[in-house]
C-alpha cells in the first residue's frame, strides 16, 4: 500500500487525507501547528493517522508521495529534506485533478480572483449545471472530488497552491491581472511570481480556453507572448478593442464566433471598473461552458458578492456602511476607492505590508473627507496622508470607530473600511474585523430606528 503523507492539516490537507484515504492509500497527516476541532474531528471520523505541535521527520520521510499545504515554503526545513531523499511532493490540487471527472474552470490573478470565481460558479449554477466550487474559496478541491461527481470544478487558484502542480489542466483558465504580492516567496523577483501565475496555462490543449485581461500591464503582455495551445480569448475596457468582451463606454459587449451580446453593469449587481473586467470574465468563462446569454443575464440579477468584500452593510440616515475588510493590500483599496464616486469616510490601518500609498494618492485626495486608522501603530498612514485628507482621527475600538464614522459623514456619504493592511494587531484575521464592524453597524442602525419610533 503506497504511503501518502499530508503537511498541514487545514482546508486543503484535511480534504486530500479524505481523498488519499478514499482511494486506498496509507494515510498520514503531520501539521507543526495546532489543528482547529473541526479538522481533528473529520480524521478521527475516518480514522486517519495524524499529528499536531510537530512533524515527525522518521514519519514523514518513509513517504512514496507528500501532499504538502501550499502556506508550506520550499526553504522549510522538512521539504528541503524530502527534496534531499528524492520523495514526490505536490500540492492539494494536484491531487485532486487526478481524480477528478469533471471540467475545471480555474481563475487567478493578485486581485478580483474571489469575486470572478464566485460570479462564475454562480452562472453555471443557476442554469442548472452540476458545479462545485473550491481551492481558495469555500472547500477544497479534493473534498469535492471525493464526496460527488461534478460535471464543472470552478476554482480560485493561487500562484502558492500553482507551485505544486504538474499535471493540472483547466478547460477554461482565466488570468485577471497581476501586481507585485508575496513576493518574499519568489526571492523578491517579480518573474518568479509571473512564471508561477503561467504554470496555469502550461499543460492546456488546442480545444481549451485561456481567457485573460488584456489591458494589464504585467498579465497582458506576458498572456500574448506566453507559448500555450489554449484558444486566447482576450477582454478589455478599450472600446476600440478588438476582443472577445471590452466596455463600450455603456454597454459590456461580448463576440464569441457569430454570437454576439450586449450587458449594461446596472443590469448586473457589481460596482465599479474592477468588476466590469471580473464581470466580462465570467461571463466569458459560463458562455464557454455552454450558459447560454439568456442564462448569463437571469444570474448576473441575483449575484450576491463574497462577504468582507465590497460588502454593502446597512444605510443610516442615507449614510451607506461597506464592508471591504478583504483588501488588505493597497491594489484592493484601489478597486475599492474606484467603486465610489460619492465623499468617502475611509478606514484604513492594521499591519502594513510595506504598502506604497502613492498608488492611491490621488484617489483619495478626491475623494475621502476623513480617514480614521484602526490600529496599533497608525505612523505611516498618518505621516503619508496627513497632507492629502483634510482630516484623521484614530481608534482601536470597532464601536469607537462606527460611531465616529457617523458624526463625520452626511447623507449621501459613504463610510468605507478597505483597510489596506493585514488585521493581526487588533484581530484574529480579516473575517473577524470585517464581521466586527457589521456587527457595530447593524447594532446602530437598530438603535437609530428605535429612537426614530420614539420620536
Amino acid at each position: 500500500m503506497e504511503r501518502v503523507v499530508i503537511l498541514g492539516g487545514g482546508e486543503s490537507g484535511t480534504g486530500a487525507a479524505l481523498l488519499a484515504k478514499s482511494k486506498g492509500y496509507e494515510v498520514f497527516v503531520s501539521d507543526d501547528g495546532q489543528l482547529k476541532d473541526k479538522y481533528r474531528n473529520d480524521l478521527l471520523e475516518n480514522q486517519i493517522e495524524f499529528e499536531e505541535g510537530k512533524h515527525t521527520e522518521e514519519k514523514i520521510l518513509n513517504a512514496n508521495l507528500v501532499i504538502k499545504s501550499p502556506g508550506i515554503p520550499e526553504k522549510a526545513e522538512i521539504i528541503k529534506k524530502l527534496h534531499r531523499k528524492k520523495v514526490h511532493i505536490i500540492d492539494e490540487i494536484e491531487f485532486a485533478f487526478r481524480y477528478a471527472k469533471g471540467k475545471v474552470i480555474a481563475i487567478t490573478g493578485t486581485n478580483g480572483k474571489t469575486t470572478t470565481t464566485l460570479l462564475t460558479y454562480h452562472l453555471l449554477k443557476s442554469a442548472d449545471k452540476k458545479v462545485a466550487l473550491a481551492g481558495n474559496v469555500g472547500e477544497s478541491f479534493a473534498r469535492k472530488v471525493m464526496h460527488d461527481e461534478y460535471d464543472w470544478y470552478v476554482l480560485e487558484i493561487s500562484s502558492f497552491q500553482l507551485d505544486g502542480t504538474q499535471t493540472f489542466h483547466p478547460h477554461i483558465a482565466v488570468m485577471l491581472n497581476i501586481t507585485p504580492d508575496h513576493l518574499d516567496r519568489y526571492e523578491h523577483k517579480m518573474a518568479n511570481y509571473i512564471n508561477s501565475k503561467f504554470r496555469l496555462v502550461k499543460n492546456m490543449a488546442s480545444k481549451d480556453y485561456f481567457i485573460y485581461y488584456v489591458d494589464d500591464p504585467v498579465a497582458g503582455p506576458e498572456a500574448r507572448i506566453r507559448s500555450t495551445e489554449a484558444y486566447r480569448v482576450e477582454i478589455s475596457l478599450d472600446p476600440e478593442a478588438i476582443t472577445h468582451a471590452h466596455f463600450d463606454g455603456k454597454k459590456m459587449v461580448f463576440q464569441f464566433g457569430k454570437k454576439s451580446f450586449k450587458i449594461a453593469q446596472a443590469d448586473t449587481t457589481l460596482k465599479g471598473t474592477h468588476n466590469l473586467i471580473n464581470t466580462m470574465a465570467a461571463v466569458s468563462a459560463a458562455y464557454l461552458a455552454k450558459v447560454s446569454d439568456v442564462k448569463i443575464r437571469e444570474g448576473l440579477k441575483t449575484f450576491k458578492n463574497a462577504p468582507h468584500r465590497l460588502e454593502s452593510i446597512a444605510t443610516i440616515d442615507g449614510v451607506e456602511f461597506v464592508n471591504d475588510s478583504k483588501a488588505t493590500n493597497v491594489d484592493s483599496v484601489v478597486y475599492a476607492l474606484g467603486s465610489y464616486d460619492k465623499p468617502l469616510i475611509w478606514i484604513a490601518g492594521g499591519i502594513d505590508k510595506g504598502n506604497d500609498y502613492n498608488l492611491i494618492k490621488s484617489e483619495v485626495s478626491k475623494k475621502v473627507k476623513t480617514l480614521i486608522c484602526l490600529g496599533k501603530d497608525n505612523d505611516k498612514l498618518r505621516s503619508f496622508f496627513g497632507s492629502v485628507v483634510p482630516k484623521i482621527l484614530e481608534t482601536q475600538s470597532v464601536e469607537e470607530l462606527v460611531r465616529m464614522a457617523r458624526s463625520e459623514a452626511k447623507s449621501g456619504d459613504v463610510v468605507l473600511l478597505s483597510p489596506a493592511c493585514a488585521s493581526f494587531d487588533l484581530f484574529k484575521n480579516y473575517e473577524d474585523r470585517g464581521n466586527q464592524f457589521r456587527a457595530a453597524v447593524l447594532k446602530m442602525k437598530e438603535e437609530t430606528e428605535k429612537a426614530g419610533a420614539a420620536h
